[in-house]
């Protein structure tokens, strides 16, 4: 049997769109400030689960230090390569470890890790919770698992109008398990057993076009799903584009930032 779109387009990525993708996902401030509440030090051992290029990884790796370790896990063998290159080239290849998984079982021992994160991964599994229950299972007792997640249907997109924009987000959310995974997270963590569950959201604004590439990525989506007409797609794209040259151009995606504490 086929795999879902929402799997099958992170198992398979074509050469523009991982190209772009090797550019991306940079550590930044507003990055660190999304990690901060995963509470990584020295000496711990981590995963990061959804690692992409494997720039977190490689930050996390800098962060444990010397007697940590890094777990680095994806879907995709050609991220799982250049997370390697990045972790040589940052002098870190001795402590991060790379898999591939799709989140339904974990290459980890149970009791095996300090600390979990995920990064706009847990919307793209079969079943949430039972990746968080993976979670749970792999963390020492009193360990974190921390996810950060979108919410598609609580982005702004300014100035498209509100019906076409929802229009829009719905005919590309086949690309998701769970384009709604944001505003779910905090329950999905309470169902697969975490406690001492904390949860914040961050939506800054941009106004530089930094989303842009997501919003180009969704019209794909949309025009792949066939339930939204191509103009209607183009248009939405062009207003924002437009809008940036205007000076009218704002994009919040918020992140649902969940930490969630392993059973002691």
């Amino acid at each position: 049997m086929d795999e879902p779109f929402y799997k099958a387009h992170w198992r398979d990525i074509e050469p523009e769109r991982m190209s772009a993708y090797k550019d991306g996902f940079q550590w930044d401030d507003a990055a660190a400030a999304l990690y901060a509440a995963a509470k990584i030090s020295k000496g711990q051992t981590v995963a990061d689960f959804g690692c992409g290029p494997g720039k977190v990884a490689v930050e996390i790796a800098k962060r444990v230090g010397e007697d940590g370790h890094v777990h680095a896990i994806d879907i995709n063998s050609e991220f799982l390569a250049i997370a390697n290159q990045n972790a040589v080239k940052a002098g870190v290849a001795d402590r991060v470890t790379t898999h591939q998984s799709e989140g339904v079982s974990l290459p980890l021992n149970s009791d095996s890790l300090d600390r979990i994160t995920a990064r706009n991964a847990i919307m793209y599994v079969d079943n949430p919770i039972e990746t968080l229950r993976e979670f749970r299972r792999v963390l020492r007792p009193g360990g974190l698992a921390h996810a950060i997640e979108g919410d598609w249907y609580m982005m702004v997109a300014e100035p498209v109008e509100h019906d076409l924009w929802l229009a829009f987000v719905k005919a590309a959310s086949h690309a998701c398990r769970n384009s709604d995974m944001g505003r779910r997270l905090y329950g999905a963590f309470s169902a697969a057993g975490l406690e001492d569950i904390q949860i914040s959201i961050f939506a800054n604004a941009d106004v530089e076009g930094r989303l842009l590439g997501m919003v180009r990525n969704m019209a794909r989506y949309a025009l792949e799903s066939g339930n939204l007409g191509a103009s209607e797609i183009d248009q939405v794209v062009e207003q924002l584009e437009q809008a940036l040259s205007d000076g009218k151009y704002i994009l919040v995606s918020p992140q649902f930032v969940v930490t969630g504490r392993a059973p002691t």
